[in-house]
Parts: C-alpha cells; structure tokens; sequence
C-alpha cells in the first residue's frame, strides 16, 4: 500500500490485467505518468473497467459540448464538491483544452462567480445547481440551460459529466487519493 497515493492498496500500471495496462498504459504514454485514480482504483478491476468506460462515453464524444466544455463541468463540481484530487488532475487538462492558463484556477477559486462567456457561465450553472443540492435541481435549472442555448444532448452530457463526477470525486475523498505532481505544472507556462 502506498499511503502517499491512497489510505487503500494501489496497483502499479504492471499489476493490472492485460487489457487494463493497454488502456492505462495508452494515457501513461501521452500524460507520461500514470494517474493515481487509476492506481487507486486499479486494485478493483471491475470497478476501473466500468469507471473508464462511462469517463470515455461522456468525455471522448466528438458532438455537442467541446472538449474543454466537458472538463469546465468537471472542474465546477469537484470544486463545489472540494475535491482537490479532481480539481487539480482536470484543471490542468482544462487548463489545455481551453489553452488558458488561468481560467481552471479561477473555476476552481468560486465557480459560482467566476467570469465565463454565456454559454460557459450556463453550463457552469447547470452543473453546480446539480453538484450542491441535487433534491432542488429542476425545471428551472433547465429553462435556464436552454434559454442560454444549450441543446437537450449538451444538458443531459452537463448533468451526466456532474453525476461521474459526484461519484469520482467522492471515491477520491474515500481514498484520500494524492494528485500527482505532475498535473500541478501541466498547461501552464514555462518559467
């Protein structure tokens, strides 16, 4: 076990089943490290299958809301939700996405005040009415989403992305999972 990573055992990217380490291994490759959550969650094979499968359905569509859309929802709930885990892994793929050194530290700062065009400020509302206090979440959040302009597919992919999310952020508070230090630096500029 490696309590600097997780209080639960972790997997090194070499431990996990076959088909597992190529997954894992594919983003090693292109990050460099391997991503604690993966780590964590790899001692639970099942689990991590079922969790990259429902990440990559919602994260990799190519329609609907952009890339860096998709990472603005995660990084607005892990923040409601404090997660610094998820905050900090995906503000730095934001932080790329959006090529914008800035705007995951400000999301992450008060998402709920946070300057955002329209359309972004929308998508943010939607995510954190549904992150904070899901039992009031209703047609109002929704008439707000669509006056904005976002489609029925982009609020269900705002309200799916905050559910994965709820649930990872809640397995890193569980785990006490560490981020890499790598993510702090990632999308900023070099000094």
């Amino acid at each position: 076990m490696s309590q600097d990573v997780s209080r639960f055992p972790v997997v090194e990217l070499d431990g996990l089943p076959e088909d597992l380490r190529e997954r894992v291994g594919a983003i090693a490759e292109k990050s460099g490290f391997v991503p604690n959550i993966f780590r964590a969650l790899g001692h639970r094979p099942a689990e991590l299958r079922a969790f990259l499968d429902y990440h990559d359905a919602l994260m990799d569509r190519s329609d609907g809301l952009s890339k860096a859309e998709r990472e603005l929802v995660v990084v607005a709930t892990s923040s409601a939700n404090h997660c610094t885990y998820c905050v900090v892994a995906h503000g730095a793929i934001l932080r790329i996405r959006a090529k914008d050194p800035e705007l995951a530290d400000r999301v992450a700062g008060n998402p709920w005040r946070v300057e955002l065009d329209e359309r972004g400020r929308a998508i943010a509302d939607l995510a954190l009415a549904l992150a904070r206090d899901s039992a009031k979440f209703g047609e109002a959040d929704l008439a707000r989403a669509r006056a904005a302009g976002l489609t029925e597919d982009e609020i269900w992919d705002v309200g799916a992305i905050t559910a994965l999310f709820a649930l990872s952020n809640r397995l890193a508070h569980l785990t006490a999972l560490s981020p890499n230090p790598e993510f702090f630096t990632m999308g900023r500029p070099a000094q």
